[in-house]
């Protein structure tokens, strides 16, 4: 009897096949339905977080300056002062004295543009592997250009303007968070457990180091180039140098491309002065570019980025296939982010052997937090923030002088072409 009744209770398949019932749970469609809703508010409030990152970028980057103004007895309130006066200034002041003369060469160029055109397909006729382009050049017409620019000018003034306005919001919003650092890394540390304050600390470090070098970087290498090739095209005659240099300055920015931007049209715009000319001006900017790659882009960056050029080369592609121009600037650094946070996180990679090294750094965060744990006993969050900002400093500091004794910096340490 007990056989019989169990074997009416069990479900018999139907035609032999197995029913799979697949029961979501209620916790789990709440989160799937938040995640949705979270990357649906990121994408409308995208324009506001690059706010939020250029504001970032632009503390990262003044903040070395600020520190150094206090450590020479400036109050804290001087020192913003006087860097974000003078940040503004260098921002400002260039662009006051050549808007005027790069409208001015503009106007020039489009009233000079005949000539220009007539010149090249003049120079391109010359050579079998350039007719195609001297005749594309010869059957080009200006009038769809034209209508076309007329029909996009009043969308593109009002891009000038939202930049414009979201240049000055970042700038701002930069020195709200400067003033009120200490209240929002207090706010910071509370909202993270007290074990996790010193790796926390360290990683913010490590955050202004990249962001901080990658702009300090991206500033020097741009205005000196665009010295450079102002300096080179007006010694050599080639008409409309400035407006030649602030587009080559402009065009540094973009890593690997940026070169090419640069270099072509100041060698197009020095055919009017002859071959020995053009020639002059091709071989003095390529040297400059060997010279910024191998010297000058290691020596200003330092040790900021870290990144070996085949992970410089697929940021740019994913960051510019994703947001354009605005991705590409923001591939470099957040790919060092990405890579410093494995590292500071101490992610396993598949295949990675523990090393040394490894074991070492695990022993001295333990013996870090111990520290911490000791002097930050009863301390409100605020206070414990800054104790865990020294610690993580001097630690910095033991560690710079460590590798400097031993000289072990390897190629890697340098950014590759990121600039």
């Amino acid at each position: 009897m007990m056989r019989n009744r169990k074997m009416k209770d069990t479900p018999l398949p139907v035609s032999g096949r197995r029913v799979l019932r697949i029961e979501i749970a209620p916790s789990t469609l709440l989160i799937g339905v938040a995640m949705v809703a979270g990357v649906w508010l990121l994408i409308q409030l995208w324009p506001v977080l690059l706010l939020l990152i250029a504001s970032l970028m632009i503390v990262g980057s003044l903040n070395p300056a600020v520190d150094w103004l206090e450590r020479r007895r400036y109050r804290r309130g001087t020192a913003i002062a006087i860097t974000f006066s003078l940040f503004l200034l260098v921002i400002v002041l260039p662009l006051i004295m050549t808007i005027p003369s790069l409208i001015s060469q503009i106007a020039d160029l489009i009233e000079k543009e005949p000539e220009l055109r007539t010149r090249a397909i003049d120079f391109l006729s010359r050579y079998p592997l350039t007719t195609s382009l001297a005749d594309y050049l010869r059957e080009l017409h200006y009038d769809v250009l034209i209508k076309t620019f007329s029909a996009h000018a009043l969308a593109f003034s009002t891009m000038i303007v939202a930049f414009v306005a979201y240049s000055a919001g970042a700038y701002f919003l930069a020195l709200y968070i400067m003033i009120d650092r200490d209240r929002l890394r207090g706010a910071l540390f509370a909202a993270v457990p007290r074990s996790r304050h010193i790796q926390l600390s360290r990683i913010l470090n490590n955050l202004q180091i990249i962001v901080g070098g990658y702009i300090r970087g991206q500033i020097v290498t741009c205005l000196l180039i665009g010295l450079f090739i102002y300096i080179l095209l007006a010694s050599c005659g080639v008409p409309n140098a400035l407006s030649l240099a602030v587009f080559g300055g402009f065009a540094d920015l973009l890593p690997f491309v940026g070169a090419f931007l640069t270099i072509i049209p100041a060698v197009l715009a020095s055919l009017s002065q002859g071959l020995a000319i053009t020639v002059i001006v091709l071989v003095a900017l390529l040297c400059y570019e060997e010279f910024e790659s191998r010297f000058l882009i290691p020596l200003v960056y330092g040790r900021a980025l870290r990144l070996p050029s085949s992970v410089v080369l697929f940021a740019l592609i994913t960051g510019g296939s994703l947001y354009g121009v605005i991705g590409a600037l923001l591939a470099l650094p957040v790919a060092a982010t990405i890579l410093m946070l494995i590292e500071e996180l101490r992610v396993e990679l598949p295949g990675e052997q523990s090393q040394d090294d490894d074991r070492e750094a695990k022993e001295q965060d333990q013996l870090n937090e111990e520290e911490y744990r000791r002097r930050t006993r009863g301390m409100h969050a605020e206070e414990a923030a800054a104790v865990a900002v020294e610690i993580t400093g001097q630690r910095k500091k033991d560690e710079e002088v460590r590798h400097g004794e031993h000289g072990n910096h390897s190629p890697e340490d340098k950014p590759g072409q990121a600039s």
